[in-house]
């Protein structure tokens, strides 16, 4: 009997920023150090995901970080 290797999905807050000569840079700040850009923000998301997947390949399956609480991204007005 064969067994099934069952995939274990795991979710991660991803922030994407616009760079001044276009594109897009992205970091997943629970996973210290797992960066990664693109050309368009979807090529970005791509990237980030295989990063991250060769990130938590790396790891041992108990040193897996969980995100423990999301992250809120949002723009702050400031008035001078």
């Amino acid at each position: 009997m064969v067994k099934k290797k069952i995939a274990k999905v795991l979710k991660y807050t991803a922030v994407f920023e616009p760079e001044k000569m276009g594109g897009y840079s992205v970091v997943i700040p629970a996973l210290p150090g797992c960066i990664s850009q693109g050309e368009t923000f979807e090529e970005a998301l791509k990237n980030i995901k295989e990063a991250a997947e060769l990130y938590l390949e790396d790891l041992r399956q108990s040193e897996i970080p969980k995100e423990e609480r999301p992250i809120v991204v949002s723009p702050v007005e400031i008035s001078l």
